[in-house]
């Protein structure tokens, strides 16, 4: 297939534009302050029982983003195998989007008594956006040439940010004028219940047009066999290139530790705001909005960074302004710093994610096939430390009582993530270094 085809490259990037929604109302702003308000006692304890435990409800939401980056961690290297050998990429990136996407709707029936299925709902939304990631990854250096990577990879988080920007607009709109819906004020629990099926909605319409047009898989093979046996044999052959392949080992190490950070940040941001601050829910989601909009400019600010003095400086960079970000959440009391510390995550977190899925594209030997399975490890090794980074926090919280001592745990892997990327030597791989020292090489 040709590379950078406008229509596919088009397609590819309108996924974030679809997807992205759950990561902004169902991860970030909405839903976790919704579920705080429902988990919320009349004495003002928000202890809740699930499954036999009894335990605080932000403990409880940390834990279940964790189990739920555990299960596709374990999953994701078996699939992208099968995937690569079947040649049903696209199969598993529908799949995925539908779980996620079915879930995100039915969580149109949260309530206080469907509490312990609500959660499992959630678990299952949150299963389904991030299996469908590493599928979505995977197509990017089939579909467009290296010098295109940072390029395209900022875009589709942009549009991402764009679109979950304008649904979460008319979410809120609803939320704080219900009665232009037809809404009775004193019926506070519908607009948020109705948020979560129009994430559904929006999530699969949307997916459809990269449906369409994405390939189904570029390289096509004939399958021998059970697919099974040889994914895990497609699988134990990418494992054994990546140990011979040290830049790559040591972008995964540095990434392993500085996206636990990151995630952990944007994952539990409102939770910290809502519990730690006091700030009310208005205060939490425009501070959200103000993240998305200003991750626009980040995200291809820090693609013009990595074009004139490579990718590894630049997201050596975006690690020390996290360390910064990180020592400000420590010291912030008031609504003020919160809004000043959130237009600072916005200016680096689009940057991070956007260089950090080219960079690892660019280490990907020019050679490979197996992207699918290529992107697992990259894909294990995110949600693995989302897994330990959300699980430390939890733990830290519920042992000292204040999130405030989280937040020095997540100093530490900005540290340690600084510390491997600091070690790659740019240089060595001409994909690493700036447009132009490639032009003159």
């Amino acid at each position: 297939m040709e590379k950078n085809n406008p229509t596919v490259t088009r397609a590819w990037c309108f996924y974030d534009w679809a997807n992205s929604v759950y990561s902004l109302v169902i991860t970030s702003t909405i839903f976790p302050i919704y579920f705080s308000a429902v988990s919320r006692k009349p004495d003002g304890t928000s202890l809740v029982d699930f499954l036999g435990f009894t335990l605080d409800s932000s403990v409880l939401f940390t834990y279940a983003i964790s189990a739920a980056f555990l299960i596709i961690a374990a999953l994701s290297p078996f699939l992208t195998a099968i995937a690569d050998y079947s040649g049903r990429k696209k199969f598993f990136l529908q799949f995925f989007c539908y779980l996620g996407a079915l879930s995100c709707a039915g969580l149109y029936f949260f309530t206080k008594e469907t509490f312990t299925l609500s959660v499992i709902l959630f678990v299952l939304a949150t299963i389904g956006f991030s299996g469908s990631i590493v599928f979505y990854n995977a197509y990017l250096p089939e579909i467009a040439t290296e010098d295109q990577y940072d390029r395209l990879s900022a875009k589709g988080f942009s549009m991402g940010y764009i679109g979950s920007v304008l649904l979460l607009i008319f979410n809120l709109l609803m939320i704080m004028k219900p009665e232009l819906f037809g809404i009775a004020p004193e019926n506070t629990s519908l607009p948020p219940r109705i948020a979560f099926l129009s994430t559904g909605i929006w999530w699969i319409v949307f997916a459809q047009y990269s449906f369409y047009h994405l390939p189904g898989n570029v390289y096509q093979r004939k399958p021998k066999g059970s697919w099974i046996l040889n994914g895990f044999k497609e699988l134990q052959h990418v494992l054994h290139q990546v140990k011979g392949l040290p830049m790559l080992k040591r972008f995964l190490l540095a990434y392993f530790f500085y996206n636990m950070g990151v995630q952990t940040v944007m994952y539990l941001a409102a939770i910290f705001g809502e519990v730690e601050l006091r700030l009310p829910s208005e205060v939490l989601i425009l501070t959200v909005l103000i993240i998305q909009l200003v991750a626009i400019a980040g995200a291809y600010a820090f693609a013009k960074l990595s074009g004139k003095y490579g990718n590894i400086k630049a997201l050596v960079v975006a690690v020390c302004v996290w360390i910064g970000i990180c020592i400000g959440a420590y010291f912030t009391h008031g609504e003020m710093q919160f809004y000043a510390l959130a237009a600072v995550v916005g200016s680096v977190m689009g940057g991070i994610q956007s260089l950090s899925r080219s960079t690892y594209s660019k280490l990907i030997p020019a050679s490979t096939i197996d992207h699918a399975s290529y992107f697992s490890f990259y894909d294990v090794t995110e949600k693995v430390s989302i897994v330990l980074g959300t699980l430390a926090y939890g733990a830290i919280t519920q042992l000292t009582g204040s999130m405030r001592y989280s937040i020095l745990a997540l100093i530490t892997f900005f540290i340690l993530g600084l510390i491997f990327l600091l070690m790659i030597k740019s240089r060595q791989g001409v994909a690493l270094q700036p447009e132009s020292a490639r032009m003159n090489a």
